[in-house]
């Protein structure tokens, strides 16, 4: 690690540095965003992995944790909130197991992440161009040869 960051440039840790300041005004900008419309960021990012996940029957509260980045029984918990709130439901396995647990959103539920997905869009397109200079400068700096 030590021989890399020798070969790092001052304009890549600018780049670095905007990146990352990008990146929490982004997620302060959320957090915002979504208390506007009730909801903590954690609450709208469980919706989000809801919504966003690839099976249709909804994710496992397993899935839910990693795309929290948290453990299990955290995300227990915070399903539990949010079900209470009515904006999502659990859906038990079928017949082979009923043991599995999907999680799906219901009407309230699509209705407030539909409030915060536009918007979420249209930020991450805003910021575009700083996430693809700091690409543009790793692939550089790749080139280069310091990122070896």
């Amino acid at each position: 690690m030590g021989r890399r960051s020798e070969r790092l440039t001052a304009r890549d840790y600018a780049n670095l540095l905007s990146f990352r300041v990008g990146l929490r005004r982004f997620l302060r900008w959320s957090e915002e965003r979504a208390a506007e419309v009730g909801l903590t960021s954690t609450q709208h990012q469980l919706l989000l992995a809801i919504r966003g996940h690839a099976d249709p029957r909804g994710p496992t509260i397993g899935e839910v944790a990693d795309y929290l980045c948290t453990r299990h029984h955290s995300a227990v918990q915070l399903v539990d909130r949010v079900e209470r709130l009515g904006l999502i439901s659990r859906n038990r396995g079928g017949v082979r197991d009923r043991r599995e647990v999907r999680l799906t959103l219901t009407e309230a539920g699509h209705a407030k992440l539909a409030l915060l997905g536009a918007a979420h869009l249209e930020e991450l397109q805003r910021m575009a161009p700083m996430i693809n200079t700091l690409v543009d400068s790793a692939a550089g700096c790749h080139a280069a040869g310091c990122l070896h």
